[in-house]
């Protein structure tokens, strides 16, 4: 990443660590003082990801796990690019990215939602970005699932990713969300972050000019390392 000018971190850009509608955060935020952690030789130089150990089928969700047909859902490609605070691409990123199925369940042991596994869809997939920055995978749309919060609230449908840096232990992590969705507004998790441009980076926009006709349609997610503007990540809430 180009060095530059420093850019100040927007505070009220990231949801507070303590957020009574979300009940797990009682117990999750921070009580004292965050500390700024210099980084170690460990963090700047440890292993990394081969490019050579993708399988061709890693960023084909509907067809990388199941040995008896594709997944049943609504068929869509998620695209966008990888950008840094000046615009300027992330490329050779490895992106993970896991979610529910059709449904709204977990293909996960302590996932007790009463919804169907589907036999042909495991939820994972990656992908590494091109020399532009560029990123896309093939899915299906996850359904929403209720969760155990304020009794019974329901998550909007969402797929979880994850950024790798040039080492395993410099990654971010985060959701996105669908345009359209109403539970967005009605999510708690969402309804802590104060700012609701913050809350708009990380709806994926529906793209009807690259659908695939009579096969899927497509949602537009770009995703902002650093700067005022950075994408949210769950584990940096600080900032990246």
């Amino acid at each position: 990443m180009e060095k530059g000018e420093f850019y100040r971190r927007d505070r009220n850009w990231h949801p507070p660590g303590y957020a009574p509608g979300y009940k797990s955060s009682a117990l999750r935020s921070p009580r004292r003082v965050l500390l700024s952690l210099p980084q170690s030789n460990a963090d700047l130089h440890g292993p990394v990801f081969g490019h050579g150990m993708l399988d061709p089928l890693d960023h084909d969700l509907i067809r990388n796990f199941g040995t008896g047909g594709e997944a049943i859902g609504e068929r869509i490609v998620v695209h966008g690019r990888v950008i840094d605070q000046n615009a300027k691409p992330v490329a050779g990123t490895l992106i993970e990215v896991w979610q529910a199925n059709a449904c709204g369940r977990y293909r996960h042991v302590r996932d007790s939602y009463v919804a169907p596994l589907d036999p042909n869809f495991g939820g994972c997939g990656r992908v590494i970005t091109d020399a532009e920055g560029y990123y896309a995978f093939r899915t299906i749309k996850p359904g929403p699932y209720p969760w155990r919060n304020n009794g019974s609230d329901w998550r909007p449908a969402h797929i979880h990713f994850s950024i790798f840096g040039h080492a395993f232990t410099q990654r971010l992590i985060s959701q996105f969300y669908f345009e359209g969705d109403p539970l967005i507004a009605k999510c708690p998790i969402v309804n802590t972050i104060p700012d609701a441009a913050a809350v708009d980076s990380l709806v994926a926009k529906l793209d009807l000019e690259n659908q695939g006709p009579f096969d899927h349609l497509t949602y537009r997610f770009d995703i902002v390392l650093r700067g005022r503007r950075s994408t949210f990540f769950e584990n940096r809430t600080e900032g990246n």
